[in-house]
């Protein structure tokens, strides 16, 4: 685990220490932001099928927050 305000550099991305810059063909924040949303509402449904309520949790507040992210964002835009 990672602690809080560190970041890990991804793996292969060339630069130590990992980069803020996208590599190509990637989408941008607001792009994973809404991927994340989409992938970890799908796997809160799986974690609730099979009465996984932790994960159920968890995976909520995920979606929770990456949800409000992506509303942040798009209010910033529009201003």
């Amino acid at each position: 685990m990672t602690r809080p305000g560190k970041k890990r550099a991804r793996a292969g991305s060339g630069s130590p220490g990992g980069s803020r810059h996208e590599e190509p063909g990637e989408g941008g924040a607001d792009e994973a932001v809404a991927f994340i949303a989409e992938q970890t509402g799908a796997l809160r449904e799986l974690a609730e099928r099979h009465k996984l309520a932790v994960l159920h949790y968890l995976l909520g507040m995920t979606k929770l927050e990456a949800d409000e992210h992506m509303r942040l964002r798009t209010k910033r835009k529009l201003s």
